[in-house]
């Protein structure tokens, strides 16, 4: 999928998981609001709905909100232990969707690097959020990723080590 194309996939899936602040995720509810008929209802209004998504752009925003979903409890917490003195119920819903986002692609999404996912994250922000939030939102995502780095250098050691060993 082209970056263009997973640019609007991603921005599509934040609306989609805004809404889960207000109300409770539901299955049907995400292919409903991914129907062609109801994009193109909203086209008029955003144009962001305009034209069709492509099958990967489809897959891509059903499996990240699904994603979000399902790790709710675990992002929210990580959200706030990275977001030092701020309580989730401080931050507006949108900052609060945003990270979510940033952080289960982060975490879950392979082909999605941890550089892309903060920038992205920070863009969003900037077009949907303040400047303010761009700039906590970058925060707050850097501390996860530095937290996490340390995490994730055992197994890639793991790794060499097996192909060390392989290679004897």
């Amino acid at each position: 999928m082209s970056v263009m194309s997973r640019t609007k996939a991603r921005e599509i899936a934040l609306h989609l998981i805004f809404e889960m602040g207000f109300r409770q995720f539901e299955e049907e509810s995400l292919d409903e609001r991914l129907d062609e008929e109801i994009m193109a209802s909203i086209s008029g209004d955003i144009a962001l709905y305009a034209g069709k998504l492509s099958v990967e752009q489809t897959q891509y925003i059903r499996s990240v909100v699904r994603g979000v979903a399902a790790h709710i409890g675990e992002l929210d917490q990580t959200i706030e232990a990275n977001a030092k003195g701020w309580k989730l119920s401080r931050l507006s819903r949108m900052t609060t969707a945003v990270l979510r986002l940033a952080i289960y692609e982060m975490r879950y999404v392979d082909d999605v690097p941890v550089g892309v996912a903060i920038n992205e994250a920070v863009e969003l922000a900037k077009v949907y959020d303040t400047e303010e939030a761009a700039s906590f939102i970058n925060g707050v995502l850097g501390a996860v990723a530095r937290a996490e780095k340390p995490q994730d250098a055992p197994a890639e050691k793991k790794d060499e080590s097996r192909a060390e060993e392989s290679n004897a």
